[in-house]
């Protein structure tokens, strides 16, 4: 046996996925640290570029040894630094604190699906890294009064169990029956996703604001709307219930129409969310008990997944969408 036999089609594939995101994350990061005006919040970003940085190298490397092309990724020419500020208090921390969310799930699916051990031992190594500037970011927005935790309940002081189907209300027991209130699993998913929704509208608000191409622009303002309509539909949620609705207090696009971001990679950072949203809500509509909400959360993937969708089609329009390493059409070369 090799030392290191060669990759498998699952590890390639995953590799591409990853060395895609990377290399948007660390030119993303390039602009915020230019342009960071807190010292903490600079320091916790140039950190995690030198962090992320080597690991692109090692892509690079296992791509040279397999004999596999370099992805093209996202490069210097995707970002402009010198440009006046796009985002301001605090939507540099916001947004890197999203990205490491994404990335949490990305490095352990990429885990489950990795067999070489130096490939196994790399997505840990990102796992730990992005677990560990998760919580700093988190931290740091709540110290700055920028992140509104979910509501506090009383404590339960008894084990209950579901004893009438009532319990799944909603029109699809009875649609007579009144809906009950909100449980905590259910909360926390449905918080997580307005917090989440805010942070994208902000984020796709401000791409509307600098892309370059017409048709561009239009796309991010559907998406600011789309993920608009989605905050207010989960929000009256909450208030049904009485609930508190989660409000960010920062991280809002500044006046600036100069774009520091390639249309490029504007959307494909738009696509990413996009992925990350319909994985989120697949949780949600798992995790609910209550009829409607599987519903409410069914129509936002089918509404989200048509938006990525046209964003797909923009992309391939524009030359703008990499394409993954195929498999070898075997009916072609047989052909041949």
């Amino acid at each position: 046996m090799p030392e290191k036999p060669a990759i498998t089609s699952s590890e390639l594939g995953t590799l591409w996925l990853t060395y895609q995101q990377k290399t948007m994350i660390l030119r993303m990061l390039e602009y915020f640290i230019e342009k960071a005006d807190d010292d903490k919040a600079k320091d916790i970003m140039t950190k995690l570029y030198k962090e992320i940085d080597p690991y692109v190298g090692k892509m690079v490397e296992i791509f040279k040894n397999e004999g596999a092309v370099i992805p093209v990724g996202f490069a210097e020419q995707d970002v402009n630094k010198e440009v006046p500020k796009l985002y301001d208090n605090g939507f540099d921390i916001m947004f890197i604190r999203l990205i490491k969310e994404i990335s949490m799930g990305l490095h352990s699916l990429n885990l489950t699906m990795s067999y070489r051990e130096d490939i196994v031992i790399m997505y840990k190594e990102l796992t730990a890294i992005t677990q560990n500037y998760y919580n700093l970011c988190t931290q740091y927005l709540l110290e700055k009064g920028m992140l509104a935790r979910p509501p506090y309940v009383s404590m339960p002081n008894s084990v209950e169990f579901v004893k009438d189907i009532n319990y799944l209300g909603g029109f699809a027991v009875n649609p007579l029956t009144e809906k009950r209130t909100l449980n905590t699993v259910e909360v926390a998913h449905i918080h997580h996703a307005i917090e989440s929704n805010i942070t994208g509208m902000q984020m796709i608000t401000g791409f509307a604001q600098c892309a370059n191409e017409r048709e561009v622009k239009k796309f991010f303002n559907e998406g600011a709307e789309l993920a608009k309509s989605i905050i207010k539909e989960l929000s009256e949620t909450l208030l049904q219930s009485n609930i508190q609705i989660p409000e960010a207090s920062g991280g809002h696009a500044t006046r600036s129409t100069v774009a520091p971001f390639s249309d490029k990679i504007m959307m494909y950072c738009t696509s990413l969310f996009c992925s990350f949203s319909m994985g989120s809500n697949s949780l949600g509509t798992a995790f609910s008990l209550r009829n409607d909400l599987p519903a409410k959360m069914t129509v936002f993937m089918k509404d989200i997944f048509e938006y990525a969708h046209k964003g797909a089609k923009i992309m391939i329009k524009n030359g703008w969408m990499e394409e993954p390493p195929q498999m070898e059409e075997r009916t072609q070369i047989i052909k041949k």
